[in-house]
């Protein structure tokens, strides 16, 4: 299990905090530093229910609303969506909890519970 996080993050605190309180074993990785390339996003694209990549935004980050990516996002495609958060580890939601066969955007305790069902 490799959970992504930017470890400044609140929320992904939280996340990685219910993920020991509960003996999960993952692997770290800094958003910032070691950001997704493109190859792995597509990849985590192919694990999510919806196969929507505009839910890997940060919609709610600095970043975001900096680039004004919400009135930019409906005029882009998918691949030059993917090679903006290629770029820039703050544009992605976090944390990312990547599984075996789905990945986990942002954090809900209900969707993390259901981790070791």
């Amino acid at each position: 299990m490799l959970f992504i996080e930017y470890p400044k993050c609140s929320t992904c605190k939280k996340a990685k905090k219910y993920l020991i309180n509960h003996n999960i074993d993952f692997l770290t990785r800094d958003i910032t530093k070691d950001i997704p390339t493109k190859e792995e996003l597509k990849k985590y694209l192919s694990l999510t229910e919806h196969k929507n990549i505009n839910k890997f935004f940060n919609t709610s980050g600095m970043k975001y609303r900096e680039l004004n990516l919400k009135d930019k996002l409906s005029k882009m495609t998918e691949e030059e969506k993917i090679d903006l958060l290629s770029k820039d580890g703050m544009l992605i939601k976090r944390p990312l909890l990547i599984l075996d066969n789905s990945i986990l955007i942002g954090y809900k305790e209900k969707e993390y519970q259901k981790i070791k069902e």
